[in-house]
């Protein structure tokens, strides 16, 4: 029974795109549009390429691959920039997040955020949505040593929480982050996502759950 990996839990920690919103599609049209206004096409390994990295570490890999003539904070603001009209007017929640956040919240189970994306951006994501009253810690992947499948952020939202790896449960959508959890010693439970359909036999094979909505949960 899926119900059953609650027990025990003292803490629910989430990956943010594609995990808690539904929004992976939003940065493949950034990427088409970013690279389009310097005469690129988007490649299509770009995603699986970067998968993983940090706000910052993706910077860096657009700049050396694309030789862009910009600043790594010039490219940051522009994604910045465009993501957040996306995130505020385009992008809902997953399927039951919002009751799922307000059951933990009611059961006393802390919860919180490891992403690869900018502060700036989960701040406004979370405040459009009107969800970051639900969350005690948010942890960006350019806080720690190591992006995704590293166990790095994983670990320092359990640290910030208070909580034990073992005692945590984790929340992800691609194999890079599923990996990440594991490695920190916690269940994962993948979440089902449109934008990696085609990962779905290997997020099965690395999770120890897939669920398609969090209602499933409760």
């Amino acid at each position: 029974m899926i119900k059953n990996f609650l027990e025990n839990k003292k803490a629910m920690l989430f990956d943010l795109d594609g995990t808690l919103v539904d929004s992976m599609w939003m940065w493949e049209a950034i990427d088409i549009e970013f690279l389009g206004a310097y005469g690129y096409e988007c490649p299509d390994d770009i995603q699986r390429a970067i998968e993983g990295m940090s706000f910052s570490e993706t910077a860096v890999y657009f700049k050396e691959r694309f030789d862009l003539p910009l600043s790594l904070d010039e490219i940051k603001a522009v994604w910045t920039r465009m993501s957040i009209d996306k995130y505020r007017h385009e992008v809902p929640l997953k399927p039951g997040v919002l009751e799922f956040l307000k059951y933990c919240k009611e059961n006393g189970i802390r919860t919180g955020i490891g992403t690869s994306n900018g502060s700036e951006i989960v701040d406004a994501v979370l405040t459009s949505l009107k969800v970051k009253e639900y969350f005690d810690a948010v942890v960006t992947a350019c806080e720690v040593a190591h992006g995704k499948p590293e166990p790095d952020i994983y670990l320092e939202v359990a640290k910030r929480l208070g909580v034990k790896p073992e005692n945590c449960l984790v929340f992800e959508d691609i194999p890079a982050g599923i990996m990440a959890g594991k490695a920190a010693g916690m269940p994962v439970i993948a979440v089902e996502d449109d934008f990696s359909a085609d990962l779905m036999d290997e997020k099965r094979a690395l999770a120890d759950a897939v669920i398609s909505d969090y209602r499933e949960l409760l």
